[in-house]
């Protein structure tokens, strides 16, 4: 699986890069037909003290997959986006078990 990672208007971050790519490598070692990964960091001005999101889009045989999270860290972002993603995997593999 091809992963890509874009930082939107902050500077990028190594220590995020391996964080990320070692999570979607557990998803692809689960999902093998996974075909690329594109995520995305954004920080927006939030009086919540939020505001930190991550999203990620992943391309699969059908529909691609989308799951975005907003929360006041990174690393935890990027741990809830994982497991919806997760979620809606597993969804898939059941379908497509079926056909």
């Amino acid at each position: 699986m091809t992963i890509e990672i874009q930082y939107v208007k902050m500077p990028t971050s190594e220590t995020m890069n391996t964080f990320v790519t070692e999570k979607l490598e557990r998803l692809a070692e689960k999902y093998d037909w996974l075909i690329r990964a594109q995520v995305s960091f954004k920080m927006e001005n939030d009086s919540t003290g939020e505001g930190k999101i991550c999203e990620m889009e992943l391309s699969a045989p059908g529909p691609r997959i989308f799951a975005k999270t907003n929360s006041n860290d990174f690393e935890k972002s990027v741990i809830e986006t994982v497991q919806e993603l997760d979620g809606q995997l597993r969804k898939k593999k059941t379908v497509m078990q079926r056909h």
